[in-house]
């Protein structure tokens, strides 16, 4: 959340105003603010917002959302291009998520006035006030936020209440704000069918987020289980998904970094798949600065699994794909832990992007595999 010493400052009527900042993704504040509404031109609108200017909005909720949606058609008529038919180099994924951030940075100009019950003063504004409750907070005073931003927690909002879908939990599992969904069912699936090994009265779950394959560990025989996370939003999901499903007496969540105290028959992690820099809460999940939670987990394994046990490393060849990482480094790592492949079982994405030639990354994702490599000490 952001700091309470974070504001914003604009001139309106003649005087000048100031407002509470706040940005979920920990952006600071733009530093000069315009008032903007229903008569400002999308061409005038993208061009102060790609030169650093914010808009903040005093006209009709839902213009102001079409005038994002023209915002972002512009951007990416500016940025199309053909994706690369080939091998993509380290060099082209760093270009795309440059692009990705600046245009990230352009369509988050677009701000929009909240009271202190989340109320905003606009004509036609919906009300927000549970979705916003659920990834701020209560809050003392209005601020001023991102439409951007918004659009982006009502659509979590949206994901909490109804769940997503898991086929070998045959249940829903709710993601809260912040948290990344089980989308990608390939990863879950491999959980479900690697063979578990002969003893699992311990199971440990690494970086649990929500709590989804902590509970399939469970569902799937294993007499305990401990979920591990040291985001406090993934700690009270995985908590509450894992009451939602029963499993309280068996799964229990805390908050470490990484491996909990003592030992356990099997060590599951799904650490993010890319070496980087996360620059929203979500791409906690996707990016691994300098590979340290990857590293880490590999290197205690040993340390914390219990006679005749198994480590479970369920990873994408994406950042292989995109010459972020090696095969061999990876090997080597597990060779340097001491650690041995007792088996491995692969996977294709089946998302939408991975069959999609538009795609930026194409060339990388259509060649992607998850694999889940079972690792014994």
């Amino acid at each position: 959340m952001s700091s309470p010493a974070r504001r914003v400052d604009w001139d309106e009527d003649g005087r000048p105003c100031q407002a509470r900042w706040r940005s979920l993704a920990g952006l600071p504040p733009p530093r000069r603010v315009v008032l903007a509404d229903d008569r400002m031109p999308a061409d005038a609108a993208f061009r102060l917002a790609a030169e650093g200017t914010a808009l903040l909005w005093r006209g009709d909720f839902h213009n102001a959302r079409q005038l994002l949606q023209a915002m972002a058609r512009r951007i990416d008529r500016k940025s199309r291009q053909a994706a690369p038919a080939g091998v993509i180099a380290a060099e082209d994924f760093h270009r795309y998520r440059l692009a990705q951030a600046q245009r990230a940075r352009t369509l988050g100009m677009v701000l929009l006035p909240f009271d202190a019950d989340f109320h905003i003063p606009l004509r036609r504004a919906p009300e927000v006030r549970d979705a916003c409750l659920a990834a701020h907070g209560p809050v003392e005073e209005g601020f001023v936020a991102s439409l951007r931003e918004l659009q982006g927690l009502i659509g979590a909002y949206e994901w909490r209440k109804k769940g997503v879908p898991v086929p070998a939990l045959e249940a829903r599992i709710h993601p809260h704000y912040g948290v990344f969904a089980p989308v990608r069912g390939e990863y879950v699936d491999l959980v479900a069918k690697a063979p578990l090994p002969t003893s699992c009265r311990m199971a440990f779950d690494i970086g649990t987020g929500t709590g989804v394959l902590a509970a399939l560990l469970a569902r799937r025989g294993a007499s305990r289980v401990v979920a591990t996370d040291n985001d406090a939003r993934a700690l009270t999901c995985a908590a509450e998904n894992i009451r939602n499903l029963g499993l309280a007496g068996r799964v229990e969540v805390v908050n470490a970094d990484l491996f909990p105290a003592g030992q356990a028959d099997l060590i599951v992690c799904n650490p993010p798949w890319l070496p980087g820099r996360a620059g929203t809460p979500l791409e906690r999940a996707v990016y691994d600065p300098d590979s340290r939670m990857l590293h880490g987990f590999i290197a205690g394994i040993r340390s914390h699994l219990a006679s005749r046990g198994e480590a479970w490393l369920i990873l994408s060849d994406l950042a292989e794909q995109l010459g972020l990482r090696s095969r061999e480094s990876l090997l080597a790592a597990f060779e340097q832990a001491g650690l041995r492949v007792a088996g491995r079982l692969d996977a294709r994405p089946v998302h939408s992007r991975a069959a999609d030639p538009g795609d930026a990354l194409h060339a990388a994702r259509s060649r992607e595999t998850t694999s889940l490599w079972r690792l014994e000490a």
